[in-house]
């Protein structure tokens, strides 16, 4: 496990086993608040895809939930009615634990955007919808404002992309700086549902990064770029990235 995670810090150098990132976060989450795992309500904002299930780690199952506000690469595309549900299943003397993130694979020869999944012999992309976009976003084959009825998902994914064609063609790693920029229009959107949503609670936990999918004997690891603590009360943001 060691030599994969050298491995996928090539690309993330602050990235961790994905059950290390959350037993360490829940830690924090006890030692600086007194809020034990079992008072925590976890929404979480992930790609539908099924190696993110295989790969979550069995104490973020401690928690209550997860309620699941993403769809594919993540993207919260619950809405508002999703955020507002779950807001009304979290405890009143709990907390709120956000985590979204899109994912990527990276396989253990260090090839990214693929993984080597169960059952399979040949590599298949990681995030695929990212991919797929990109490879539209390459050929010039998304049309602004396109959203259809029988693809919405990809093609809001696609739109992300285009809103920022030139920075991805400049890019050296195109599908690391598609899965950027997926990453901060999810964030941007989760603040945004946060911002308009009210929680029976007093404290939220808003966390945010990439899931990193290894080859089927890796695991997975996540790379956090936002860790931070909301008083819902005062409305004071304390940034616990430097805990974590």
């Amino acid at each position: 496990m060691k030599d994969f995670l050298e491995t996928v810090k090539q690309f993330y150098p602050n990235a961790k086993t994905t059950e290390n990132t959350v037993n360490d976060m829940l830690q924090i989450i006890e030692d600086k608040y007194g809020i034990g795992t079992h008072q925590i309500m976890h929404a979480d904002s992930l790609c539908c895809d099924d190696v993110n299930a295989i790969q979550y780690p069995p104490k973020a199952y401690e928690m209550l939930g997860p309620f699941h506000l993403g769809g594919l690469d993540g993207y919260p595309f619950a809405g508002l009615t999703g955020m507002g549900a779950f807001a009304h299943h979290v405890p009143e003397d709990g907390a709120i634990l956000i985590f979204y993130a899109p994912h990527i694979g990276v396989t253990k020869e260090g090839k990214i955007g693929e993984i080597n999944r169960y059952g399979q012999s040949s590599n298949s992309s990681c995030c695929g919808a990212a991919q797929a976009g990109l490879a539209k976003l390459r050929d010039n084959k998304i049309k602004e404002g396109e959203l259809t009825r029988d693809d919405y998902q990809q093609n809001t994914i696609e739109q992300i992309l285009l809103a920022e064609k030139d920075r991805i063609s400049r890019s050296e790693n195109q599908i690391f700086e598609a899965t950027e920029v997926i990453y901060e229009a999810i964030d941007k959107q989760i603040g945004h549902l946060v911002s308009r949503t009210e929680y029976p609670c007093d404290h939220l936990f808003r966390v945010g990064g990439i899931f990193i999918n290894g080859d089927r004997d890796m695991g997975s690891y996540c790379s956090y770029k936002r860790f931070e603590h909301v008083d819902l009360n005062s409305g004071k943001v304390t940034d616990l990235m430097e805990f974590f």
